[in-house]
């Protein structure tokens, strides 16, 4: 079984307990991220408690080999896209899309996701062109936060 795997598995049921759940684990050098998520968002206390109790589970068992800094966060507004899953949930979002070298195209890409499923990921830009990506062809993503227009006007008030 492979590390992450087995990072995983430890993982989960804590979160589960602080009513989290898991969007992304990432071992990668000697940090261990651990990024967790809720309907309207995790707070700071949570998050907390559920570095302490990983830190612990991680002790106790000892998955990894070698020094590691853990990492708790929530993946913010501009949330790294790395799975399927995320792709999907991410459907009619603003995102960023940076292909790995030698993919046909432009390397970077931004606009819409229009659909997702098990083998990719369509783009549409603001033009209405739309692109379809393979995930192995994807060396990085990510959602872009779009101030609207609700935004605008309040900073219009304030002034």
């Amino acid at each position: 079984m492979a590390t992450a795997d087995r990072v995983q598995i430890l993982v989960e049921p804590i979160l589960e307990a602080e009513g989290l759940e898991l969007y992304d684990l990432e071992l990668d050098g000697g940090v261990l991220r651990v990024l967790v998520d809720r309907e309207g968002g995790a707070d700071i206390g949570s998050i907390s408690k559920v570095a302490r109790a990983l830190s612990r589970a991680l002790d106790e068992h000892d998955p990894i080999d070698g020094r590691y800094t853990l990492e708790v966060s929530t993946p913010g507004l501009e949330r790294p896209l790395r799975t399927p899953g995320h792709f999907a949930q991410a459907i009619g979002t603003a995102v960023k899309v940076k292909t790995k070298p030698g993919v046909e195209g432009d390397r970077r890409s931004e606009g819409t996701i229009a659909a997702a499923d098990a083998d990719g990921v369509t783009v549409r830009d603001d033009a209405g062109v739309a692109r379809t990506f393979r995930y192995e062809d994807i060396e990085r993503a990510r959602t872009v936060f779009v101030w609207g227009p609700a935004n605008d006007e309040r900073k219009a008030k304030v002034r």
